[in-house]
């Protein structure tokens, strides 16, 4: 009958409440039998059809808790105990299995007032059939009354307490896979971002010095020199891997970079911030030149930090991440108007966003020559600036 819960409990429960309920109603026959030859026969009648009714309430699908046909079902079996309260005073005893019938079939609204009347039927059953008032005719409906709403309550403050606590194991395990693939994700973009650095730190810069070096020494032998082919041949071999590595640094750009200009992305993570109260927005000043993927990278990862800075401590209304194009420089700056903090406190090394903090911002933007600046102070928001400096082009470096 309980579709909310199959375990061992409610069935051992459910068990006990049907041989509590048989016991009684065949004790009830036995001692009309025994005592009462007259109303025996009406009392197996009635005990029985009772039974019969009992045992079709497990066995009919329609009879669940807060149904009508449960209410009914209940009703049927409060008629026909009322019936048996007429006929043998050994019949009260079997209110006690009706109130946890009552309690689980019947809204609790309604259920407080049906254990109500039925100790209120046990009792006036004793006291007519005895034909005496006892402490007893009262005090023993009421208390039974009074544990079965007390044992029904606490199963279902347990119960309750049981299925949250499996929600949360659920949403626990369903977090934990979920963290487990940022995890994964977040090591998979790391190492790009890494090899991407290495490759054009290295062999990208060694190859692009090498191209420098064989033109510089093309131009300084004479056009019929027997080493100027070979010089010339070395010059286009190593512009044709410069290329290569150029190629495999595009290729392990971030995704966020992979489909656009470090400006789309940037209004793309602008876009998609969203915090209560929050708005944020983007603008580019200067005239924008391509930068080199470890400059778009840094200063991606920078604005995304910052961001997210805000967007979990900030408290701020508004944000403006600004990408400048200088002469010799490239800068950015993301600035809030929440509540800020002290320059001198913990904050400034805290990793506040979970692995980018203002430690490693100023890490990534001294690796390629630039600078971090942090201004903020408690109530007046926060701006963090980066400034990387412009590379130079090889035709810069070749004039």
């Amino acid at each position: 009958m309980n579709a909310r819960s199959h375990t061992h409990v409610t069935a051992a429960l459910r068990l006990c409440l049907h041989a509590l309920l048989t016991g009684l109603l065949g004790l009830v026959v036995v001692r009309a039998v025994s005592e009462d030859a007259q109303r025996a026969p009406a009392v197996v009648v009635v005990a029985g059809l009772m039974a019969a009714l009992y045992a079709a309430g497990p066995l009919a699908a329609s009879v669940q808790p807060g149904s009508r046909a449960g209410a009914g079902w209940l009703a049927g079996l409060g008629a026909l105990w009322a019936a048996l309260l007429v006929l043998s005073p050994d019949a009260l005893w079997v209110a006690f299995p009706l109130y946890f019938l009552q309690l689980h079939i019947l809204p609790m609204r309604w259920a407080l007032p049906a254990v109500v009347v039925t100790a209120g039927a046990a009792i006036t059953s004793f006291v007519v059939h005895e034909r005496e008032i006892e402490p007893g005719a009262f005090i023993g409906p009421l208390i039974g009354a009074a544990v079965a709403v007390a044992t029904v309550l606490g199963y279902d403050a347990l119960f309750r307490e049981s299925e949250r606590r499996r929600e949360l194991i659920v949403e626990l395990v369903a977090t934990r896979a979920d963290l487990a693939e940022a995890e994964r994700t977040a090591g998979t973009l790391a190492e790009r971002e890494r090899l991407a650095r290495e490759i054009h730190d290295t062999l990208a810069q060694g190859l692009s010095s090498i191209q420098l070096l064989l033109r510089a020494a093309e131009r300084s032998l004479p056009e019929d020199a027997p080493a100027a082919a070979h010089v010339r041949a070395a010059r286009e071999a190593a512009q044709a891997n410069l290329a290569e590595a150029r190629s495999f640094v595009r290729a392990l750009t971030p995704p966020d970079l992979e489909h656009g200009s470090l400006a789309a992305a940037l209004e793309r993570l602008c876009a998609r911030t969203t915090a209560p109260d929050l708005t944020v927005r983007f603008a580019v000043s200067g005239t924008p030149v391509e930068l080199p993927t470890p400059y778009e990278v840094a200063l991606l990862r920078t604005a995304q930090s910052a961001l997210a800075n805000t967007v979990r401590h900030a408290r701020a209304g508004r944000a403006e991440i600004t990408l400048s194009f200088m002469d010799t420089s490239v800068a950015l700056d993301v600035v809030d108007d929440g509540q800020g903090f002290d320059l001198s406190g913990a904050p400034v090394h805290e990793r506040g966003d979970g692995g980018f903090g203002l430690p490693a911002m100023r890490a990534r933007a001294g690796s390629l020559g630039g600078a971090l600046s942090v201004e903020s102070a408690p109530g007046q928001g926060t701006a963090v600036a980066v400034t990387l400096p412009l590379p130079v082009t090889e035709a810069e470096r070749a004039a």
